[in-house]
């Protein structure tokens, strides 16, 4: 197994399109203007250097206490990893569900969705009916350099009440003016719209860069024969792309997933970026916490892709999102409803309607309602057999070995059950 190509003759499967012609809406491009992305080299353009400035500056936001690093931080796959804290009041952060605010107590309206690998989404759109690509759970920014834009005006998260004074504050350090000049042009701070345009623009060139796509999981090394799978790590490889699982219908290991970075690589992104929903159930606790803070209605609920296309037979779907780094990336589910990788696991042999799975093993009951039952996929979702307990080690212990080099110290330690 020294290359891609040894390991298709291992699994027989590993490049098979699982998701049928649906799939033919995703671009092997990445989200880049030009349809290229440089992650290969350590050296940052001027652009790239400017939006990494601009990445970590808390001074982007209302109170000058949060940046783009406090809900996407590199030390920890980037995601928020604040809830994590030994003495965290988990009344206001939720158990990590929900991402605290610039004024220390709101939240926002769903699980911050780590920016890693976020570059290879494609841009949003639609094709016979089938949606895929764009940033957010909803795919409510297009591109990458749209959803740069969100955070600093949003209510719940940086919280500036505009775009000029978003500007304003950019135009406070000399360095920003400076740089800005030479890379757009003296008269960029002549119109904030533009100068706003070109700090996202800045700040998703940033994105762009190997830090935050290195590809250097077990699994990648794995792939270049650098290393060997243990035996229930390549135990839950077969089994994620057996049709007992079908994980890679959604989490497609096939070409229509794979991006080609400029070395030439083929690298599987394990998503489809198609928008579903799987039946996670309603994360109450957050939820209500919004509630309570007057950010929602108490009955509120998340129309995800619905309510951005206005069409209520998508209300609840939300992007699969990459399972790079998902041993590292809890809590899961677009509600981070799950705080464990094994119990998101267990769910879905749940909701094959034919697992043996029938509780929540984080809270002993039963597994919670959708909010959306009608949109539920459970013609795919039972397109699968019985996970048994050894099949659930077997499944984890395969989605660990996608942690990049970097993270694996974050990754909890893994006892299998069935031991």
């Amino acid at each position: 197994m020294k290359t891609i190509i040894g390991m298709v003759a291992v699994s027989g499967i590993l490049l098979l399109t699982g998701c049928g012609s649906s799939c033919s809406n995703n671009s092997n491009k990445a989200d880049d203007a030009n349809g290229e992305t440089d992650n290969t080299t350590k050296e940052l353009n001027k652009s790239q250097k400017l939006g990494k400035l601009l990445f970590f500056d808390k001074n982007l936001s209302k109170t000058r206490s949060t940046n783009c690093a406090t809900c996407h931080d590199p030390d920890h796959a980037f995601i928020d990893a604040r809830y994590q804290g030994a003495d965290v009041n988990q009344t206001i952060f939720v158990n990590g569900a929900f991402s605290v605010g610039d004024d220390g107590i709101s939240l926002g309206g769903r699980n911050s969705p780590t920016a890693a690998y976020a570059m290879f989404s494609p841009e949003f759109g639609e094709k016979d009916g089938v949606y895929s690509g764009g940033q957010f759970h909803d795919g409510r920014a297009a591109t990458l350099k749209i959803q740069a834009m969100g955070p600093p005006l949003d209510g719940a998260e940086m919280m500036m009440p505009d775009k000029a004074l978003v500007v304003s504050r950019i135009e406070e350090n000399t360095e920003y003016v400076s740089e800005f000049k030479a890379i757009y042009g003296d008269d960029i701070f002549k119109d904030t719209n533009k100068t706003f345009d070109k700090m996202a623009e800045a700040i998703a060139d940033f994105e762009r860069t190997k830090e935050f796509a290195p590809f250097d999981s077990k699994f990648d090394r794995w792939v270049e024969g650098k290393v060997e799978l243990t035996a229930l790590e390549k135990k839950g490889f077969d089994l994620f792309n057996s049709d007992k699982t079908n994980c890679r219908l959604c989490h497609t290991l096939n070409s229509s997933s794979i991006s080609v970075d400029k070395t030439g690589k083929n690298r599987e992104m394990f998503t489809n970026y198609e928008y579903e929903n799987i039946g996670s159930p309603r994360n109450i606790s957050a939820m209500d916490r919004r509630a309570a803070l007057g950010l929602q209605d108490k009955d509120a609920t998340f129309k995800g892709l619905g309510g951005l296309v206005d069409n209520e037979t998508h209300n609840g779907k939300s992007r699969v999102p990459t399972l790079r780094n998902i041993a590292v990336t809890d809590p899961y589910m677009s509600n981070g409803t799950f705080q464990k990788l094994r119990t998101t696991v267990e769910f879905y042999d749940f909701m094959s309607g034919k697992g043996i799975h029938n509780t929540n093993p984080e809270t002993g009951k039963a597994w919670g309602k959708n909010d959306f039952p009608a949109t539920v996929n459970h013609e795919r979702l039972g397109e699968t057999e019985t996970l048994s307990v050894a099949d659930v080690d077997a499944l984890v212990s395969f989605l660990r070995t996608l942690t990049d080099k970097k993270y694996e110290p974050l990754m909890r330690k893994f006892t299998p059950k069935a031991e």
